[in-house]
């Protein structure tokens, strides 16, 4: 039976000729429990206000333990708590009410406060709940939505419900695959897919599929334990070699950046939100969590123009990942137009123009942190602009220089090589031989000494490949060779180094050449038309090329190559937005064990040979199946059509007024001569008389 209200029951009493005004309604008795449907008139009130009070109220907090103060400091009260509350975001007007008591004419330890927007209020309440005004009045703020949830808390306390342990999974265990192989994620359409890459069956292998996984982009970890999903409401970690469980949550409404430590032991996130006066600033907000607990270790408000320096990407002005204080001190570095960190040592390289209409010279500074002291500093004259290069072990920085010609109508570029590692850090001058041509792409070996460069003004430039130490000349950058006239304009190392792809990527339209750098020797070349990204796996062993849907419609997809140019498998996808492998930790063996490896190599390899036989001989077999089945197929085609042929043997005799032969043989082939009038022309011949 389905719930009435007191006014139906009426209707139906009058319907059926009952007086209800004659029924002592009081007086009927329910079974314990059971309504019979019939809302009681408290409910029917208490659900209309339910749906007053949950509308429109989700910019709204209340914020408790407010000092209690007579109406002389009422205003002080009010400028105090608009201020704490209006550096988060714009406060409406009439958006600020803080009770007073009629009987005492004090305030009543609360207000609400009114926002803007929905997420201005959680950023709110995220921010200040906890907030210790003095030792007195520790703020407790909550949504006043949240209410209804309060509201429901039962008046009887019962104990919570022991669940018994169970243990979670192994987040390392994917990395512990018997065929040694690596995952993927993928994003496509409305869907998230994690794979193995199982180049040995030339597939995909997939691993876990969800659509909707996330609102924005997936990004792993860096040591690859985590996936990272990010929403409107903030970001969630999930985790596992194939459930991918949710691990943790972290509110930052409206995030659009995240970055993971490099141990993976913090998270950071960002957000820029549009303030509701055009004239003001952008609102930057940083978060950062830790990763296992979810709780907020720091956190920095500003302005967009405060956090406008420094990385390599970002949302609205500001540049990712940011730079923020030590030991709450700045460091005094005026007008510094770009800084890098070493990938593996506190250090800070950073550069500064030109001042003073070319008096003061710009400057390349490198700075040993915590304790601020100049490590090198080098002026550089006639500076137009300057790139920072990290190579990967921090063994080496490259500065990119790009300077006026004397006449000042033009530049060209060089080089300031950094050894790090080296006393006193020594610098090298590095120009190209031909000084005037345009540097389209630079990029080191990781974890080796040399380096690849693109340059040139033609369609068709020139790589050239350097050393920072060969076999005589251990202190000197040399050359070691020049390749003419590549269809290149991006550099990709191996992460192992040793082998890098020269890529023309998007106007070159994918073409993609693999070069051994060891021997100075191209191993193959290939294309991927409109390719637009590549990325090899962390062991170096395989590479993908990619065509998402950011660049191209046309296509979408990716390929699997191995490293040295053979093409594995090829995957479509419509909508595709993404791909990232899954990064692997440092290995834990010892340099000499992993010497020891190189060296028995041979040994070790006769185990996997073996297995990849087998599979060579489960595929040839797979594929002998399949033509069999093929086959088998064409021939059970065949013959149902021979069978319909018979079958319809007699309405062929019929057409063919009698004749029972399908033979061709049978019949004689006559050759009719047809003769077809195309035209008729009449044409009046004069004669003269007596001619003949």
């Amino acid at each position: 039976m389905g719930e009435i209200s007191l006014s139906e029951l009426e209707a139906r009493a009058n319907a059926a000729g009952i007086d209800l005004s004659q029924v002592d309604l009081d007086s009927i008795q329910l079974p314990p429990g059971d309504d019979f449907g019939i809302i009681s008139d408290d409910e029917d009130v208490y659900q209309e206000e339910q749906l007053d009070f949950d509308y429109g109220l989700g910019n709204t907090i209340v914020v408790d333990n407010l000092p209690v103060v007579p109406m002389e400091k009422f205003s002080k009260l009010e400028g105090v708590i608009r201020k704490i509350y209006g550096q988060i975001g714009v406060i409406k007007e009439d958006g600020f009410w803080m009770p007073v008591d009629p009987d005492t004419h004090k305030t009543l330890r609360y207000c609400f406060i009114e926002y803007n927007t929905p997420q201005e209020a959680e950023l709110a309440k995220e921010k200040t709940n906890g907030y210790k005004l003095d030792r007195a009045h520790i703020f407790a703020v909550n949504m006043i939505q949240d209410f209804n949830r309060f509201m429901k808390v039962p008046d009887e306390w019962a104990p919570p419900e022991i669940r018994p342990y169970v243990p979670g999974e192994n987040l390392q265990s994917w990395l512990a695959d018997e065929k040694a192989r690596d995952q993927f994620v993928i994003r496509a359409s409305s869907d998230t897919e994690v794979f193995w890459n199982d180049a040995r069956h030339l597939k995909p292998d997939p691993v876990y599929k969800r659509a909707y996984w996330t609102e924005s982009f997936v990004q792993w970890s860096s040591l690859g334990t985590y996936l990272a999903t990010v929403h409107r409401q903030g970001t969630a970690v999930w985790g596992g070699a194939s459930t991918f469980n949710q691990l943790m949550r972290y509110a930052h409404p409206q995030v659009q950046l995240i970055d993971f430590s490099p141990g993976e032991k913090y998270l950071v996130t960002y957000s820029g939100h549009e303030p509701s006066n055009p004239r003001d600033a952008n609102r930057v907000v940083i978060n950062i969590f830790d990763v296992r607990t979810g709780k907020v270790m720091r956190d920095f408000k500003g302005s967009a123009d405060e956090f406008a320096i420094g990385g390599t990407g970002g949302v609205a002005g500001v540049s990712w990942p940011v730079f923020n204080l030590v030991d709450k001190k700045s460091l005094k570095a005026e007008s510094v137009v770009d800084f890098s960190w070493s990938p593996t040592d506190p250090i800070l390289a950073f550069y500064v123009p030109e001042l003073g209409g070319g008096n003061q010279p710009a400057r390349v500074s490198l700075v040993q942190i915590p304790s601020k002291e100049e490590l090198r500093q080098k002026n550089l004259f006639s500076v137009s602009d300057c790139k920072l290069y990290w190579q990967s072990n921090g063994d080496y920085l490259a500065v990119k220089v790009d300077r006026y010609t004397k006449t000042k109508k033009s530049t060209y570029t060089g080089f300031e090589l950094f050894r790090i590692k080296e006393r006193d850090i020594p610098i090298e001058v590095l120009e190209l031989d031909n000084k005037n041509d345009k540097i389209i792409a630079f990029a080191w070996e990781p974890k080796g000494h040399r380096f690849a460069v693109i340059h040139g003004d033609n369609p068709r430039p020139d790589v050239s490949f350097y050393s920072m130490k060969t076999a005589h000349n251990t202190g000197r950058v040399s050359k070691l060779t020049t390749l003419k006239g590549k269809q290149a304009n991006a550099l990709f190392w191996s992460p192992s180094g040793r082998y890098i792809i020269l890529a023309g990527l998007k106007g070159f339209n994918g073409q993609l050449e693999f070069y051994n750098v060891d021997e100075l020797e191209t191993m193959a070349t290939a294309e991927h038309f409109t390719a637009t990204d590549v990325e090899w796996d962390p062991t170096g062993r395989y590479v993908a090329t990619l065509v998402t849907s950011v660049h191209h419609e046309m296509e979408n997809g990716f390929n699997i190559w191995s490293f040295n140019g053979k093409l594995l498998y090829r995957t479509l996808k419509d909508h595709f937005f993404q791909f990232l492998w899954r990064p692997r930790p440092p290995s834990l063996l010892s340099p000499e064990k992993e010497e020891e490896i190189a060296k028995n190599l041979k040994k070790y390899s006769k185990k996997y040979e073996t297995e990849d036989q087998d599979v060579s001989l489960q595929l040839s077999e797979q594929d002998r199946e399949k033509r069999r089945k093929l086959k088998d197929e064409w021939e059970k085609w065949v013959s149902e059509w021979k069978r319909l042929h018979e079958v319809e043997k007699l309405q062929r005799q019929m057409l063919r007024d009698g004749e029972a032969s399908d033979e061709e043989e049978e019949y004689e082939a006559k050759e009719v001569e047809v003769e077809e009038l195309l035209d008729v022309s009449e044409e009046v011949l004069s004669f003269e008389f007596g001619q003949e």
